[in-house]
């Protein structure tokens, strides 16, 4: 394979959770990932306060509608028990991947001690760490370590070699301290973490990485060919690790979305049922005209808690699996008329050196 003529980055690439250019942007990332998902809740429950008063307040809605209130009432107690119900599900799909038989069970448990063995020769340790985090950071630097090792063999090559291969390996080693620094912080279980992990563009380097051998393979000293390839294996276990930690991350999410919304379901449910009490009476609401528009409102907020949670969830982990949606150097994300290197089918690895743009 080798690259066309046209401009071409070795930089990376891919969609980093965090990246932001503007204010929007930030509001929006704050949003659909970093901000606690519990806040989130409460944001959107106090929104829904706050918008029935107003429109309370110009005359768009009304509270004194007995027949309107109830029936609003009954629909919001079978709504929620809807919603209950559903979480319910969701939790016993997810709990259905905790069974397995004893033969999977052993599968598993060989799949993970032979991936855990591999990250141990690559890190250089006698044994992987148990702390997830401690492991990706391990991997993490065993990447940079090989990038610089690789930066160092192509010192003496000629630059048309040395040119590309530096400005992938700088790019490798920038990126992986940033993750360093954000996993030094971090404890699994927290988003930041997970965040780490997933921001890290390991597709798009694996990419470049094995373009370069395909490409310079036959031209790099022997360290460097070494080299590359230990970037390429620790790039593959970074992956491996990011998606199996990544899995877990969500089930963890998704357990604890469920508990949530039975926690705040009951709550909803009398909730709804007050709303009717409070208009039961044949004489009009039980409490006085001027504080029914905050009860009501308030009592509504309730009501809406578990959806405002179901909302929340959902935002960041659709957000995290579509900027995870492949595995390994495929880039959906990418523009299918783009490059990143141009090539045809039979095309000479011989031709012209990939340039970069910045």
């Amino acid at each position: 394979m080798a690259s066309s003529d046209t401009e071409e980055t070795l930089e990376s690439y891919g969609t980093d959770i965090g990246e932001r250019t503007s204010s929007l942007s930030r509001a929006r990332e704050w949003v659909l990932v970093e901000a606690d998902r519990l806040l989130v809740a409460a944001f959107v429950s106090i929104a829904v306060f706050v918008a029935f008063l107003i429109l309370d307040e110009v005359g768009v809605i009304s509270f004194l509608n007995d027949d309107s209130i109830t029936r609003l009432a009954g629909g919001m107690i079978a709504g929620t028990f809807s919603l209950v119900t559903l979480v319910v599900s969701i939790n016993q799909l997810i709990l259905s991947r905790e069974f397995a038989a004893a033969g999977e069970s052993e599968n598993q448990l060989e799949g993970v001690m032979s991936f855990r063995e591999d990250a141990a020769e690559t890190a250089g340790v006698p044994a992987a760490p148990a702390s997830p985090t401690r492991l990706l950071e391990l991997l993490t630097a065993s990447i940079r370590d090989r990038a610089e090792t690789l930066e160092d063999a192509v010192d003496g090559c000629d630059e048309e070699l040395a040119t590309p291969v530096k400005r992938y390996t700088a790019d490798v080693q920038a990126r992986a301290d940033r993750v360093d620094e954000t996993l030094e912080r971090a404890t699994f279980g927290t988003f930041r973490a997970v965040s780490a992990a997933i921001g890290y563009d390991d597709a798009w380097q694996l990419y470049v990485a094995r373009h370069l051998r395909g490409r310079y393979g036959d031209d790099l000293p022997a360290e460097g060919r070494e080299a590359l390839e230990e970037l390429i294996d620790a790039l593959e276990l970074f992956g491996v690790a990011r998606e199996h930690f990544k899995t877990t991350y969500l089930q963890r999410e998704l357990t604890r979305f469920s508990q949530l919304t039975i926690y705040c379901g009951v709550p909803a449910i009398l909730a709804a049922m007050l709303i009717g009490f409070l208009y039961a009476d044949l004489g009009g609401p039980s409490i006085s005209v001027d504080y029914l528009p905050l009860v009501v409102s308030a009592l509504i907020a309730v009501v809406v808690s578990p959806l405002a949670l179901l909302t929340s969830y959902i935002l960041r982990t659709a957000t995290v699996t579509r900027r995870t949606a492949s595995v390994g150097p495929m880039l959906p994300q990418k523009p299918a008329d783009e490059g990143p290197f141009d090539v045809t089918y039979a095309e000479e690895s011989e031709s012209g050196t990939p340039t970069g743009s910045d």
